[in-house]
């Protein structure tokens, strides 16, 4: 077998105009709904993608936190890759895909940090050990091994123990959508896609896309 012969037909579902929400919110939110009863693996997996200033993309999984009327909410350090990268260019794209399913929806945006009062309300949330880790991890910096870094948490846990406040460094942002996709598998690829595309008033105009 080669690549070329790798292929899925998918047929599980369908998806049609008279199936979906007139709100793309909502919409997810059925379709999340969905996968958690499904129990898809860790269904709040979403594929992050940004953009430096001269074009040059980059992607990695991220976990959504929350998700409203507002739009898509994850935590990050802001020095990071991505964190930079968002500073100059807060244009970005999620990708959720629930391979069990045969669906994906694509999710596009621009982005801003989220309140100080939310990023210290999830940080305190969080496992003990994970706190530690943000406060010793300068994320995506080189550092020469991992037992330093090792090293670096054990510091913090000894020095701070369970009296951890959160760095200033570390914090949540949110994606505000202007574009959905919602993408069905079907046989022979002819797959169904549906767009929503955010008008000037807030209105989301509704499109099939040919596969």
């Amino acid at each position: 077998m080669t690549l070329a012969d790798l292929r899925t037909d998918y047929q599980l579902a369908s998806l049609s105009e008279d199936q979906i929400d007139a709100d793309p919110i909502t919409q997810f939110s059925i379709w999340f709904q969905e996968a958690l009863d499904a129990n898809m693996p860790e269904p709040n997996t979403m594929t992050l993608s940004t953009a430096n200033t001269s074009g040059r993309p980059s992607s990695r999984i991220v976990l959504v936190k929350e998700f409203d009327q507002r739009g898509f909410s994850w935590f990050t350090h802001y020095t990071s890759r991505k964190g930079n990268e968002l500073a100059r260019n807060p244009q970005a794209a999620l990708l959720f895909y629930w391979i069990g399913m045969e669906r994906q929806v694509r999710i596009e945006g621009r982005v801003e940090k989220v309140s100080v009062e939310e990023s210290e309300n999830y940080f305190n949330s969080r496992p003990l050990s994970s706190r530690h880790g943000a406060i010793a991890s300068e994320q995506s910096e080189i550092i020469s091994s991992r037992a330093q870094l090792d090293l670096r948490v054990e510091k913090i846990a000894a020095n701070f123990g369970e009296n951890v406040t959160r760095p200033l460094h570390w914090g949540g942002y949110r994606l505000v959508p202007d574009y959905f996709e919602f993408w069905q598998g079907r046989s022979s690829r002819l797959h169904d896609r549906i767009a929503y595309s955010k008008n000037a008033d807030g209105s989301w105009l509704q499109s099939r896309l040919q596969p």
